[in-house]
């Protein structure tokens, strides 16, 4: 898939965390799965997990050697989002920059759309 139209791109940061994850993971991962989970006090969480393999209908992005598995249900949540990993003195993780987003809960683990 083109990057310029990819459903989702990956800052720097996101892909040296990835990569590093990889490197950790038991064999047979080929990428990270993205999805969306109805939960949370916004209505949606999302989810991000090993994939160790493709699940009909997924669409695969890849950039700069990472694979991201995206859940067919969660393309219409996530279309145009950044993946971004941020840490500080109390936290780290990884946080989606997504214009789809119409609010997000208070505690930031939850959204609408």
């Amino acid at each position: 898939m083109d990057k310029d139209f990819s459903p989702i791109k990956l800052t720097s940061s996101a892909i040296k965390r990835v990569k590093t994850l990889m490197e950790r993971a038991d064999s047979g991962v080929l990428g990270l799965r993205v999805g969306v989970t109805n939960t949370g006090c916004s209505g949606h969480m999302y989810k991000v997990e090993y994939a160790d393999d493709k699940r009909p209908q997924e669409e695969v992005v890849e950039q700069d050697g990472i694979t991201i598995f995206i859940d067919p249900l969660a393309m219409m949540f996530i279309f145009g989002s950044t993946l971004d990993y941020v840490e500080d003195k109390l936290q780290s993780g990884f946080v989606f920059e997504n214009p789809n987003e119409k609010s997000r809960c208070g505690c930031g683990e939850s959204f609408s759309v």
